[in-house]
């Protein structure tokens, strides 16, 4: 066994399927992998598609359920620490790894136990996307995503693994990249190491409720506040403090009676709301409903990311903005 290949699923059979259809079509031989999926949680329908494929005899296949819902990372490390293989590769199950992903790998690993790879992830969208499928396509310029890479067992060892307090599947890659950079591991970018990763259909407003991962942004700039601002965000939201300002501000005239002070804030929340709309259009789709969608959720946006984010730096005790 050369490779194992960890999969984190919950309560998705037709994405696993089709996962595990490409694994299938590897250009390795059969015994020179395996393939760990783990449940996050009890999950019938998972249960259902691996007693499918273990009829098949296709993959080198084992099913791992967690007794209850933890999170990707948790998933990550139960599927990791029972592999067999020195080296770990992970995927999504809504991801189609190409059939040389495998092998790209272990022909750059020249054994050496302290390294970790990072593959190429390619996201297809349409020439105008919506909102939410330009934001899913960053994963095709990110550094290092747990969608597409590959390390060592023994780094995972020295590192624990994944930090089981991101319960979803927002950052954890990111801080297991910013621990292996701390410990010097050489993180090997690998353009032949391809998975695609299409965009799933979202429901309307969808961009309203991905405004919970600001609370785990601040449990990684807690980690590591220099990396945090370097690499993943320069400045804090100042945006959005200052329409949510403008927005407080033109209720405490209003309550005072200072009308040409309430017409002064409105403007001015109404300009920045004006730039924040163009902002997530540009690029996209003008779609009536989509163009709806964006002017009803940015009014929203600014008030829920940053009660989010004031709510991780609550919770993990840090001064995050």
């Amino acid at each position: 066994m050369k490779i194992s290949v960890v999969i984190p699923t919950y309560r998705r059979p037709h994405l696993l399927t089709a996962c595990l259809e490409a694994l299938s079509r590897q250009d390795l031989d059969k015994d020179e992998f395996e393939v760990i999926v783990v449940s996050d949680g009890p999950d019938v329908s998972t249960r259902t598609v691996i007693d499918d494929w273990h009829q098949k005899r296709l993959l080198d296949l084992r099913y791992i359920p967690l007794n209850r819902k933890k999170g990707p990372a948790a998933a990550r490390n139960k599927g990791w620490k029972a592999a067999v293989a020195p080296l770990i590769a992970f995927t999504d199950d809504d991801t189609l790894p190409d059939s040389r992903w495998l092998s790209s790998f272990l022909k750059a690993w020249d054994g050496r136990q302290a390294i970790a790879f990072s593959g190429k992830v390619v996201v297809p969208i349409p020439r105008e996307p919506t909102d939410y499928e330009r934001n899913t396509a960053q994963l095709a310029t990110a550094d290092f995503v747990t969608a597409n890479c590959a390390v060592t067992k023994e780094v995972l060892n020295a590192l624990h693994g994944f930090d089981e307090r991101f319960t979803i599947a927002w950052r954890e890659d990111s801080d297991l990249e910013f621990r292996l950079l701390a410990l010097k591991v050489p993180v090997v970018k690998l353009l032949e190491a391809v998975v695609v990763h299409p965009v799933r259909k979202a429901e309307w407003g969808v961009s309203i409720r991905e405004q919970k991962k600001n609370m785990y942004n601040a449990l990684l700039y807690k980690k590591f506040p220099g990396m945090y601002r370097r690499k993943i965000q320069r400045r804090p939201a100042w945006n959005y403090y200052a329409m949510i300002a403008m927005i407080l501000l033109a209720a405490i005239c209003l309550a005072e009676g200072l009308m040409v002070l309430v017409s002064l804030c409105l403007l001015t929340w109404l300009i920045m709301l004006g730039l924040f709309i163009t902002k997530r259009l540009s690029d996209t789709t003008r779609r009536r409903a989509h163009v709806v969608e964006m002017i009803i959720t940015s009014m929203a946006i600014p008030f829920v990311a940053i009660y989010w984010s004031l709510y991780g730096a609550w919770r993990y005790r840090v001064f995050f903005l």
